[in-house]
């Protein structure tokens, strides 16, 4: 069966230091007819498990733990017998949303995730959070970067756990030597590609975006 990729998107909050605002999340289905995983179960589980048509799901793979990429996890774990699987590096994070409930497996850089044939590369890319990964699908020509790298420019670092220089470090040496026409599938907005985003780092770093 062919591998395809669908796309959801749920609103919700996002919490962080105090404040709270209004967010639409991008949530990643990757899989073929009979078994998928999800990139980052976002607010609404039910809408998430309605959008699985009854595959079976393998792992619910987080790029990071900001609140609002991982509040319907544990619901959707439970639905769903899956896997959470999160960068133990993003585990405090994790535990301000959900405290009595921890992951079941921890991300590395370098692990491979394969679903339906289809292989993906866990790439640490710290900055946004500490535990932040990106999934590279070479096979689909595609890379999810969760909060790391968004159309014009790298995710916020001005709140708790989170480096702006850390950021650029993890987008140069992880993400822009990517081929040009990797498609970049984000957390949120509207995707681009690695091409379209390496000629403007160099302003996003005397920008500091």
């Amino acid at each position: 069966m062919t591998v395809r990729i669908d796309h959801l998107v749920t609103s919700g909050t996002f919490a962080l230091d105090g404040g709270e605002w209004d967010v639409d999340n991008n949530v990643w289905i990757v899989g073929d007819d009979t078994e998928a995983i999800v990139i980052d179960a976002a607010h609404d589980a039910a809408a998430i498990e309605a959008a699985l048509g009854g595959r079976t799901l393998r792992a619910i793979v987080c790029t990071h733990a900001h609140n609002d990429h991982i509040d319907a996890a544990p619901a959707l774990a439970e639905a769903t017998g899956a896997p959470i699987l999160l960068h133990p590096a993003d585990l405090p994070l994790w535990l301000q949303t959900h405290p009595e409930r921890t992951p079941d497996g921890a991300l590395a850089d370098g692990q491979e995730i394969t679903v339906a044939g289809t292989t993906l590369k866990v790439l640490h890319t710290p900055g946004h959070a500490p535990g932040c990964v990106c999934l590279y699908a070479p096979e689909l020509g595609t890379v999810f970067t969760g909060d790391t790298l968004f159309q014009g420019g790298p995710g916020a670092t001005g709140r708790s756990f989170s480096s702006f220089p850390t950021i650029i470090d993890s987008i140069r040496d992880r993400l822009l030597t990517l081929p040009g026409d990797t498609k970049v599938r984000t957390g949120h907005g509207d995707p681009t590609t690695i091409g379209a985003e390496a000629p403007q780092l160099d302003d996003w770093i005397k920008r500091g975006h």
